[in-house]
C-alpha cells in the first residue's frame, strides 16, 4: 500500500469543545463563528492574496476524533436511524478510509494577527476546536454549484428542526454573542437519531459552557448551563 505525506496547514478555532452537537453539514447553522489559524510555517499572507474576492471556501479537514486502526465498506447513516448500512463512499460518514471531512464554508474575512499572523474568519463552518485542516480551495459557482444534483438519501432524510425553549436566566450565562448560535445548533437536533428517549437529558459543550437540555415532542427546552 502507498502511503502519502499530507501536511496540516492550519487548525479550526471554534466554540465546540467536543464533536457532540456539531451541525450534521457545514452550512446549516450560518450564525456559527469560527477562526481558521495557520501553523507557524505557513503563516504567510500572500498565500491569500486574492481570497477576499471569494464569498464562500472549501475546507479539507481531518475527524480527528473518528480516526481508527481500520475500516468498513459500509456504515450506518445516523440519519436512517442508525440500523440501515449505506457505502462508506454513498455517504459522509467520518469513519472512512483517510478519515477526510469537506465543509464549504461562508468568508467573513482576513485578518492580520499580532499573535497568529493572518487568519480567516468565517461562518458556518462544523468542525469542532482544534481540528487539523489540510487545504483551503475558493469556491467557484459556476463549476460548484449544480442545481440538477440530487441527494441520494438525504433527499428523504430531512433536517428535523425542534422548537428550542432556553429561558432567559440560562440563556444570559452565554456570551452574548454567542447566545443565537446556542439556539440555532440545538433547533438542529444534536442527538443521535437512535436516541429518542423521553425525559433522557443530553449536554453539549458549546463556547465554554456545558448546555443541558431534554426533547418532548419537537420542542427541546433547556434546563441548565454552566
Amino acid at each position: 500500500m502507498e502511503n502519502v505525506n499530507i501536511q496540516v496547514i492550519a487548525r479550526m478555532k471554534s466554540d465546540f469543545a467536543t464533536k457532540f452537537g456539531i451541525p450534521r453539514q457545514s452550512g446549516l447553522v450560518q450564525e456559527l463563528r469560527s477562526t481558521i489559524i495557520f501553523e507557524p510555517e505557513y503563516r504567510n499572507e500572500d498565500a491569500l492574496r486574492g481570497l477576499e474576492g471569494f464569498s464562500h471556501l472549501w475546507i479539507i479537514w481531518q475527524f480527528s476524533e473518528a480516526v481508527r486502526s481500520g475500516w468498513s465498506p459500509t456504515v450506518r447513516p445516523p440519519r436512517l436511524g442508525g440500523n440501515t448500512r449505506l457505502g462508506v463512499f454513498a455517504t459522509r460518514s467520518p469513519f472512512r478510509p483517510n478519515n477526510l471531512g469537506l465543509s464549504c464554508v461562508r468568508l467573513l474575512g482576513v485578518e492580520k494577527t499580532a499573535e497568529y499572523g493572518t487568519v480567516i474568519h468565517v461562518a458556518g463552518a462544523d468542525l469542532m476546536d482544534g481540528t487539523p485542516i489540510f487545504d483551503i480551495k475558493p469556491y467557484i459557482p459556476y463549476a460548484d454549484c449544480r442545481p440538477e444534483a440530487t441527494g441520494g438519501f438525504t433527499d428523504t432524510a430531512g433536517e428535523y428542526l425542534l422548537e428550542v425553549s432556553f429561558p432567559a436566566p440560562l440563556l444570559e450565562k452565554l456570551p452574548e454573542d454567542k447566545r443565537e448560535a446556542a439556539k440555532a445548533v440545538l433547533s438542529h437536533d444534536p442527538r443521535p437519531s437512535y436516541q429518542r428517549k423521553p425525559g433522557r437529558i443530553y449536554g453539549i459543550s458549546f463556547a465554554g459552557c456545558d448546555i443541558r437540555f431534554t426533547v418532548e415532542d419537537d420542542k427541546l427546552t433547556v434546563i441548565e448551563v454552566n
